[in-house]
């Protein structure tokens, strides 16, 4: 199943009812749909006495959660209450915008206008736009239009008709016979030729080349970061595109995420090899 969504989504870290149905409202106007976090502890392993899987790079415990439940989810749009006590968003503001995997999501922030030192730290940490409540109440629609990120599905949709280039083909093959660092130098040339919508499966590709190139090296960490950065490219394209088996690789490149989780940064040496499979592709000669 594709990652694709006739509804975008919106996280809001928001617990003050009344801006959470004014956003709730907007968002329902724009066709939008709205995922909200009130408190940290929303985001916390859900068992404290259970062993907490490294789920982001070097992290774990509510940040970690935090980055997975963004990778996965892939929101158009995140919002945070600068005067909800509840969430710790200066860490997590920073935390957003350092991480590949979620950097390029947009933080809109809103707070009250007399508290100079908050607005001012949530621009350092990172977010997008920070706003008075007066202004982001009376702007909401036009807010959301201006900042939230969607994928341009038809414009995807037509260029995944066109056939795969040269080099892409070359970067498939050395792909399929497990020369990943090759793989990536062909798909990477493909990516710089194509100025299409298209390049976004050369870069999707070339990301998991690299992830399977990191687990190949041992390189747990590098491994674990590529497949969370990878979503963005992968999950808003068609399942298939320019011949490609999308909906294959996607379902793949999460499965071997998981093992890997399962597994830990010891435990690496254990993962079935045989997860890494070929890319399926067709084309015409």
């Amino acid at each position: 199943m594709s990652g694709q969504s006739l509804h975008p989504l919106i996280v809001g870290f928001v617990a003050d009812l009344f801006f959470s149905v004014k956003i709730e409202n907007a968002a329902r106007q724009l066709n939008y749909r709205v995922e909200w976090i009130e408190r940290a502890g929303q985001v916390a392993p859900p068992d404290p006495d259970a062993p907490v899987r490294q789920l982001a790079e070097h992290l774990i415990g509510p940040g970690a959660v935090l980055l997975d439940k963004l990778t996965l989810w892939q929101p158009a749009l995140v919002i945070f209450d600068l005067g909800n006590p509840e969430i710790p968003w200066r860490q997590w503001v920073a935390l957003i915008k350092s991480v590949p995997a979620t950097r390029r999501i947009p933080v809109l922030c809103f707070g009250s206008h007399v508290d100079v030192e908050t607005m001012q730290a949530a621009k350092s940490a990172g977010a997008d736009a920070v706003l008075a409540r007066s202004r982001f109440v009376r702007d909401l629609p036009d807010l959301i239009q201006k900042y939230a990120r969607t994928p341009d599905y038809a414009a995807l949709q037509s260029v995944c008709q066109e056939p795969l280039s040269r080099p892409a083909l070359k970067g498939l093959e050395e792909f399929n016979l497990g020369n990943y660092f090759e793989a990536h130098e062909y798909l990477e040339e493909a990516w710089n030729e194509d100025e299409t919508a298209g390049r976004e499966l050369y870069r999707a590709i070339l990301q998991v080349a690299v992830a399977y190139l990191q687990i190949e090296r041992g390189n747990y960490n590098g491994a674990i970061k590529m497949f969370l950065r990878v979503r963005q490219w992968i999950d808003p394209l068609p399942d298939e595109c320019r011949g490609v088996n999308v909906a294959k690789l996607r379902g793949e490149a999460r499965a071997i995420h998981e093992e890997l989780l399962s597994l830990g940064k010891q435990q690496l040496s254990r993962l079935d090899r045989r997860l890494m499979k070929k890319v399926e592709y067709r084309w015409e000669k």
